[in-house]
């Protein structure tokens, strides 16, 4: 009977190392959360594939992505069958293992299986952490005039990239030897690193596309009511654009696996499960065109609309556009002008005779 047990019933469990049992126990249970994530990834996946497959005509860009889902698709596909079989191969197949399930599965780490585990989950970070630098890139593009600023803003994540990168690669062969593994001590300083690395590059990140939007978000406050300045600058927006779902996870996790907690085999199924399906969100939001593009300030700024000349009129260039706006939703027209605009049209002598009509420009 194990010494802990203080009830009359026999114990069957496992005699191992309690925080060892923990570790498997998590390692279980994040191979259950792998399997949810792909789900929700494939339902994405088919999303993202029918809005891209529809406009594919014309664009390279477009046809750019379709090819980066595919291949992240076949990554992320390839890394939950390896899982699916480490599983299986630890509890079923080698359950008598001297040592129990946990120690067959660190000296096994040279098998082809295990090599494969770490390389699809390094490449699958690498591929979502390139799209992350993307979008930075173009949010920053898009909202400076010079492109000074966008290409200062990426050129410290674009060097953490590179390092990341680099890191990953010694974390992979020191983590793929017999006797040594993700949890060994030096493939742990490795990982440490080349977590802390990607993790910082994401978290960069973040940071630099929230503050972008928030900064743009606030300015175009100023001339418009809030209504009409959440299609780019939502919560919900900022929060997919960056990508914090992954962030948050990912911290979780380096905390976690830096003070060698044994819940950290579940936190790092979660962030990997978070880190693609954030990926697809953003493309989502791309193919169906409500992601930033190149264009989308200029859009903002330059679009039409319907509106009545007031000249002479004592109300404020943001009440102005309010009204401006109700007047063109009657018209099905969801366009903007700043007041700019309205200036220099509200000077022009030419109109004064069409005070009274609708306008179109």
């Amino acid at each position: 009977m194990h010494p802990l047990n203080l009830s009359l019933q026999p114990y069957y469990g496992p005699r191992e190392d309690p925080q060892l049992i923990d570790l498997e126990r998590y390692f279980l249970a994040g191979d259950f959360v792998s399997g949810v994530g792909y789900g929700i990834l494939l339902i994405l996946w088919t999303s993202c594939t029918v809005c891209l497959w529809n406009k594919r005509k014309g664009s390279w860009t477009t046809l750019a992505l379709l090819c980066y889902i595919t291949l992240l698709l076949f990554i992320e596909t390839g890394f939950s069958i390896v899982q699916a079989r480490t599983v299986q191969m630890i509890y079923i197949e080698n359950r008598n293992y001297p040592g129990g399930p946990w120690d067959y599965f660190i000296q096994t780490q040279d098998q082809p299986l295990n090599i494969i585990f770490y390389s699809t989950f390094f490449a699958a970070t690498f591929l979502c952490d390139m799209l992350m630098l993307w979008r930075n890139w173009i949010i920053w593009s898009a909202c400076s005039p010079i492109k000074t600023v966008a290409y200062l803003v990426n050129l410290a994540p674009v060097v953490m990239l590179a390092a990341s990168f680099g890191m990953g690669i010694l974390w992979i062969f020191q983590s793929s030897h017999a006797g040594f593994s993700l949890y060994s001590k030096q493939a742990r300083t490795y990982g440490i690193a080349y977590c802390t690395l990607s993790l910082g590059l994401n978290v960069v990140l973040t940071v630099l596309i929230i503050m972008r939007l928030l900064l743009y978000r606030r300015s175009l406050l100023k001339y418009l009511p809030a209504v009409h300045s959440q299609h780019y600058v939502s919560l919900c927006s900022m929060i997919v654009e960056s990508a914090a779902l992954y962030s948050a996870f990912a911290v979780t996790f380096l905390v976690s696996y830096a003070i060698k907690a044994p819940i950290n085999a579940l936190w790092l199924a979660f962030a990997s499960a978070a880190q693609p399906i954030a990926t697809y969100l953003i493309i989502y939001r791309v193919a169906d065109g409500k992601a930033w593009t190149q264009e989308t300030v200029s859009a903002q700024t330059t679009h039409s609309v319907v509106f009545r000349l007031q000249t002479g009129s004592s109300i404020s260039p943001k009440e102005r556009v309010a009204e401006s706006m109700q007047t063109a939703s009657a018209y099905g027209a969801f366009t903007l002008e700043l007041p700019t605009r309205f200036e220099r049209v509200a000077e022009l002598d030419s109109y004064r005779s069409v005070c009274d009509q609708d306008v179109v420009y």
